[in-house]
């Protein structure tokens, strides 16, 4: 399956890998699954999407707003069938919510991989309060149950979710800041009020990406959709222009993720 977190695989070696299970879809007339994708793989299938053997593709998380999905290929149509993709929730909570850590997304990912559970076979993590919502890979599901029980100093109980509420859904608050254009630079500081010099330096070192893959160039324009990653500060999508002010400053658009 697709191996490690973010592009560490080779990126010939990744397209090869798609065209093998699209490919493999078409010639046995069944699906075909990768495991969770980073943002910045899922960005690279979209760009070599024109290359893969056409089978139909669909791309899902666990819930709708998923930064990490898998990848299936196959069409509904086609096959005369559909199949769910391989993957569940967990609901991790404490024994004692009184005496429980408030656990981050980091204390999670951590006990889980110290369990042995390799990158590429978890997906988004949501913290619901001192509980948080796992997806995994799904033959994982019962190991997990078993023997995920203590995060950090927290005892805690994993069990399979039947269905995700509504409350620990990704979070929202939409925003209208005002900037000179749409460059990346300038939004990503009116959204997180830093300075031009803060940004630059951000995109030098990388931590600045638009759909997982990384932006080094402050002359980025964005696009209505596009989901921006800034290291350290949080994520938001950018919905566009909603008018100008008497000064003729943009007025952007934007929906943070809280």
């Amino acid at each position: 399956m697709i191996g490690a977190e973010g592009c560490t695989m080779n990126d010939d070696f990744f397209t090869r890998r798609l065209i093998d299970l699209a490919d493999q879809a078409d010639r046995t007339c069944r699906y075909t699954f990768t495991d969770f994708l980073t943002e910045a793989e899922t960005a690279q299938f979209q760009a070599i999407r024109s290359q893969l053997p056409h089978c139909g593709t669909a791309l899902w998380g666990g819930h709708p707003d998923a930064d990490r999905v898998m990848l299936r290929f196959g069409d509904p149509e086609q096959l005369g069938y559909e199949e769910p993709f391989p993957l569940t929730a967990l609901y991790i909570a404490p024994v004692q919510e009184k005496f429980a850590d408030s656990l981050t997304h980091r204390d999670i990912l951590g006990a889980v991989m110290h369990l042995g559970i390799v990158r590429s076979a978890v997906g988004d993590i949501l913290i619901d309060g001192k509980c948080a919502y796992l997806f995994v890979k799904e033959d994982l599901a019962e190991y997990l149950c078993r023997e995920l029980t203590r995060i950090r100093h927290t005892t805690v109980t994993c069990t399979v979710a039947e269905q995700l509420p509504a409350a620990a859904e990704q979070k929202t608050e939409e925003i209208t800041v005002q900037a000179a254009s749409e460059r990346i630079d300038a939004v990503a500081a009116k959204v997180y009020h830093l300075s031009r010099s803060e940004c630059l330096e951000l995109l030098r070192l990388e931590h600045i990406a638009v759909g997982g893959a990384p932006v080094t160039k402050s002359s980025y324009t964005l696009r209505a959709g596009d989901k921006v990653s800034v290291r350290g500060h949080g994520k938001f999508r950018y919905l566009g222009q909603s008018g100008t002010t008497r000064k003729g400053n943009l007025l952007l658009r934007c929906e943070k993720f809280v």
